[in-house]
């Protein structure tokens, strides 16, 4: 009913929507100069420096203030999205994604973080007051908090950090009991199965061609064997797999029907935690059939996956992470 009333007032909720968005970041600016080496700069390159702006290889760059980027999170529960007592019940980020987006080339990119990624990351003890930062897996730091927007409002500053102080314009994080209804939103989505899965369903051959429907695309985005070591990759793979043809399908369900937007995102509403409101999420929906998105717009974060005293450790490759933070949020300085 929402849904259908916002429908009728679309241009509005669209204007209300584009014109909020930029107001989710704080005031905050990357900080690459610390990494890589220190360029030395020009006698002209002194002269009209600015503040903020990136210097490698002889080449200036400046953060490209028309981005928009946002954190999608896959969480860990098979449930509604409730909060818990203070401690770390908030459920893991299973999957972490960074969507780019550019209006000035109209492209959308999608970065795929290995849960497993050691960075910074906050602990707090069960009263909820900070104890310290140490280096952990990036996806254990949503388990701490509420598990509502407390533990998102985390995890988007350890991914924010990671990225070097990287400006989010939102978060979703969506757990994982959404995944079934997210799919059939779109009438299911065909993927090629990476690997063999017939452990969990006969139909998932490796290289057999599978539609995948309701709990197919659950067992499809979440399965990974623990006892396999970098499993967490491979499943990453599926992952970006999954999402890279969900969302050419999804645009070209959007673009036939807006409401498709406006429908689901009331369907998985109590299995989400997000603070991108209906009125932003129509905005985005409605400029997304214009925007470039195949599957070299995909990136994985490069990097080496080790065994930890414990658990696997993916240790990221610095200077492949500051090179690909300067091709996709900065522009050269002519």
């Amino acid at each position: 009913m929402f849904a259908g009333l916002l429908a009728g007032s679309f241009g509005i909720v669209r204007a209300m929507g584009k014109n909020r968005l930029r107001q989710h970041v704080q005031s905050t600016s990357l900080n690459l100069q610390a990494m890589i080496e220190d360029a030395g700069l020009s006698a002209e390159e002194k002269d009209t420096w600015k503040e903020g702006w990136v210097k490698y290889q002889d080449t200036v760059y400046e953060y490209n203030e028309e981005m928009l980027t946002f954190l999608v999170m896959g969480i860990d529960k098979d449930s509604d999205a409730v909060a818990v007592s203070e401690g770390t019940n908030g459920g893991q980020a299973d999957a972490i994604f960074l969507v780019a987006m550019n209006p000035e080339d109209k492209t959308i990119k999608v970065i795929a973080i290995n849960r497993n990624t050691m960075t910074d990351i906050d602990i707090y003890n069960e009263e909820g007051a900070y104890v310290t930062t140490t280096k952990a897996q990036i996806a254990v730091q949503h388990g701490f908090g509420d598990g509502m927007e407390e533990s998102c409002s985390y995890q988007q500053k350890a991914v924010a950090n990671l990225f070097y102080n990287l400006p989010i314009h939102g978060y979703a994080a969506v757990n994982m009991s959404a995944i079934a209804t997210i799919n059939d939103s779109v009438g299911g989505v065909k993927v090629n199965v990476l690997e063999d899965m017939t452990a969990i369903d006969a139909d998932f051959v490796k290289d057999n061609q599978v539609h995948l429907i309701g709990e197919e695309a659950f067992w499809y985005v979440k399965y990974r064997d623990t006892n396999e070591f970098a499993s967490a990759d491979t499943r990453l793979e599926r992952q970006k797999q999954y999402l890279s043809t969900f969302m050419k399908v999804a645009k070209r369900a959007v673009k036939k029907d807006i409401s498709v937007v406006l429908d689901l995102y009331e369907a998985i509403s109590h299995q989400m935690v997000t603070d991108i409101s209906l009125d932003e999420a129509v905005y985005l929906a409605s400029i997304v059939s214009g925007y470039q998105f195949d599957e070299s717009s995909f990136y994985t974060l490069q990097g080496e996956t080790l065994m930890g005293e414990q658990f696997e450790e993916f240790y990221p490759d610095e200077k492949a992470l500051y090179e690909l933070i300067l091709d996709i949020f900065y522009k050269e300085i002519e």
